[in-house]
């Protein structure tokens, strides 16, 4: 794959940004499209220079100057997406929009380049709500997500798969489970530190604390990515993105009170829903069946309590 021009969409955010420096140190020539709502400039500062990258400031929903990047472009990594499960109840647009409006305008975009043949997804464990077969493999059906977040990326793998057919893209689609490592902004880590600064003797949990997902770091998450894109030649294929355990909720709480170095911290539990979740929408139990991309050599590196471990002490570090 080295010299084959990349566009990475949300190339400054937490996945893309580490999804960029190792392309480039892969030689690959990459051109970064963010327009820098979730993203963040300092997260490329370490290859801002690099001869290889450049950075365009800009919405992907502009689809005509979307299409001005895709000169030479060969493979895109469609990363740009509002990650923000809880805001679909209040804003039943934004994911929509920025989830399945802007997959859509990429795909155009790609259609009209000549050149641009190959998109790889990052999709979401959401897809599949409340599944009832743990861990869960992607050829568990039906799909019913219980988010309006699981519903656009599942509604733009739809969108993938029938552009791949139509005009004979090479689509791979990445459910990942939660994704943690440095640079996370959001999510239950990020929001348990900030919690703990402003209150170091008590802590409120969203839910029962029995909530139990799959937590898989950053690293392991782009490694993935670039084995896939290596190694699996289907027109339209699927994988999940998982560690091998699951780690829940209360334990979460426990990791991040130890990485801020704190004692005697009191546990409040905050009831949101009537069997426990932390928000609407909110899948309960998530663990995925890795298998499939295992077949082709990857392995996680991190479990999930070690991926959370160090994304708590990333977190804690900041000022």
């Amino acid at each position: 794959m080295t010299g084959k021009r990349v566009l990475v969409t949300g190339g400054a955010g937490f996945i893309g940004s580490h999804l960029v420096e190792e392309l480039l140190k892969r030689g690959r020539e990459v051109a970064v499209v963010d327009d820098l709502s979730a993203g963040k400039l300092e997260y490329l500062e370490g290859v801002m220079d690099h001869p290889n990258m450049d950075f365009h400031k800009l919405d992907i929903l502009r689809t005509e100057e979307l299409k001005e990047f895709m000169g030479g472009v060969e493979v895109v990594y469609h990363l740009a997406a509002n990650p923000e499960v809880r805001i679909g109840e209040s804003d039943t647009w934004i994911h929509i929009e920025q989830n399945l409006l802007a997959t859509r305008s990429v795909l155009e975009a790609m259609k009209d380049s000549g050149r641009a043949r190959t998109i790889l997804f990052t999709s979401t464990s959401a897809v599949y709500g409340d599944a009832e077969v743990i861990p869960t493999p992607e050829t568990y059906a039906p799909l019913f997500p219980i988010s309006h977040y699981g519903a656009s990326k599942l509604g733009a793998e739809a969108l993938l798969s029938s552009y791949s057919h139509y005009f004979g893209f090479h689509s791979l689609i990445f459910r990942f489970a939660n994704c943690v490592g440095p640079r996370l902004t959001h999510g239950v880590i990020y929001d348990f530190v900030n919690k703990l600064r402003r209150n170091p003797q008590e802590l409120e949990i969203l839910g029962d604390g029995t909530q139990r997902k799959s937590y898989v770091h950053v690293k392991d998450c782009v490694e993935a990515m670039l084995v896939a894109e290596k190694r699996c030649s289907r027109q339209v294929d699927v994988f999940n993105i998982g560690s091998d355990d699951w780690v829940d909720v209360k334990r979460i709480a426990e990791i991040v009170v130890e990485a801020m170095g704190l004692e005697g911290v009191r546990f409040k539990y905050r009831k949101v829903t009537e069997d426990g979740r932390g928000w609407k929408g909110d899948v309960k139990f998530m663990r995925l069946d890795n298998s499939k991309i295992k077949s082709l050599g990857w392995r996680p590196t991190f479990t999930s309590e070690e991926a959370v471990r160090e994304t708590a002490l990333y977190v804690a570090s900041l000022q």
